[in-house]
């Protein structure tokens, strides 16, 4: 997410003035010095240069491509796709300003052929280059994308397409192909502290809480706008405090200390429901983690081990739905890796029980300490010294009588999947009948 450093007289983009369709009306006017004061808080601290910009370091770090274009007032048709109040209007703003464009802005929610038409013919009679700014772009349809494509093959726009969905889905595949594509991230709750505090110090006598910004930081969903117009609601009624911040955000807070013992207490919680098989238990203390700003992927974590130490082989599609749980997280990040951390909580909590191979483990591990290492026996060593192998694919059913554990260790079981793995059970059953260990 894109946001402030300038204090409330710097900011301009947003305070530019504009004429049809949320044209602004000259290059010499992208920068106001007098922004409006009724203007939201959000939109009078806009960024006005890179170095005002908190977040999207993997985009516009030293020595990127996009900061480089960018700073060599360079631009290039583009896509942004993030989620909502991550910076993409700003981050087209300044490359506007950057190449000394005018920027032309449409919203294609409220927009169609005839608005992008006129924008084209502005285009073509202006003197200078035109940005055009087409907001939530996946509203336009198949013939409404494909009438922008001659305009950015001749160069006589630079289109930045900006979406909060899937642009592999949601745009068409000849206009993905012109332009390069540059995913926003949320911000972290840090970066959206920095953000309020920055705010704060340009709202004259407005005063805080520690812990109301903490607040706004952790609940806004890595939205900065959000917060702002949080804050900026809760000066209003003076100092700001916790509830004045819940009142203004419309969200309890949720008392939670990530390092202390409510993180330990919650997900301990969690995983004694999940394995308890109650889905509504476990979905509760999963909602009350995230409502706190826990780190999803340490939830995921949890999910893996307890796939294998509590579901095991009773339904071993469980450790695969985890695991693809923990990249679903890392790939598509919050608030949309909620989805599959619910979908995953919600199926291992009904998925039938075993800690069977747990068990196992344990008991092995604990007779190894107990009676130390024994050697294998000698047919199963490597190459010239493993002598007498009997090698169980040449047996029927792929299965040898021969003797596997060492000598002292020979008819010792660890494994007991009994009624809980009903397939591993049959199956174990029947080998050990054939292998004369039944």
């Amino acid at each position: 997410m894109i946001h402030v450093r300038a204090p409330l007289g710097r900011c301009a983009v947003a305070a530019a003035s504009t004429g049809a369709a949320g044209r602004i009306s000259g290059v010499d006017q992208l920068f106001d010095p007098a922004p409006r004061r009724s203007a939201p808080l959000a939109a009078r601290l806009r960024p006005a240069t890179l170095d005002d910009v908190v977040g999207q370091d993997h985009l516009l770090r030293e020595g990127s491509a996009l900061r480089a274009a960018i700073e060599l007032g360079h631009p290039h048709s583009m896509i942004l796709h993030g989620p909502p109040g991550t910076g993409k209007t700003t981050l087209a703003r300044l490359v506007a300003a950057s190449a000394n464009a005018t920027f032309e802005e449409v919203s294609a929610v409220e927009a169609g052929r005839a608005e992008v038409r006129a924008v084209m013919e502005r285009a073509r009679h202006r003197p200078g280059a035109t940005v055009f700014f087409l907001d939530e772009i996946h509203r336009f349809n198949k013939a409404q994308q494909d009438a922008l494509l001659p305009a950015v093959e001749e160069g006589l726009v630079t289109l930045i397409g900006a979406t909060t969905e899937n642009p592999s889905f949601e745009v068409n595949a000849a206009l993905l192909s012109r332009c390069a594509l540059y995913e926003l991230r949320a911000l972290e709750p840090a970066d959206v502290r920095v953000v309020l505090e920055r705010a704060l110090a340009e709202l004259l006598g407005a005063t805080a809480d520690p812990d109301a910004l903490d607040f706004l930081s952790a609940r806004s969903g890595g939205d900065a706008r959000a917060a702002l117009s949080a804050l900026e609601l809760a000066v209003a009624q003076g100092h700001v405090t916790l509830a004045v911040a819940e009142d203004a955000l419309q969200r309890r807070a949720v008392r939670y200390d990530k390092k202390g013992d409510a993180h330990y207490d919650l997900i301990s919680a969690w995983i004694k429901a999940t394995r308890g098989s109650d889905p509504d238990a476990s979905l509760y203390y999963l909602a009350v983690m995230l409502e706190a700003g826990e780190d999803p992927r340490f939830i995921a974590r949890r999910m893996v081990i307890l796939a294998s130490e509590d579901i095991g082989n009773a339904a071993p599609q469980a450790l695969q739905v985890a695991v693809a749980t923990s990249h679903a997280v890392q790939l598509v990040g919050m608030p949309e890796g909620a989805h599959a951390l619910a979908q995953c909580a919600t199926y291992l909590a009904c998925a039938p029980k075993s800690n069977a191979s747990y068990a196992a483990l344990n008991a092995a591990r604990a007779h190894v300490r107990e009676h130390g290492v024994h050697p294998p026996p000698e047919a199963l060593l490597p190459g010239a010294r493993g002598v007498g192998y009997d090698y169980p694919h040449e047996r029927p059913g792929s299965v040898s009588s021969q003797e596997l554990l060492p000598p002292a260790v020979a008819g010792t079981r660890f494994y007991a999947p009994e009624g809980k793995e009903p397939q591993q059970a049959e199956r174990l059953g029947a080998i050990r009948q054939a292998r004369g260990r039944g």
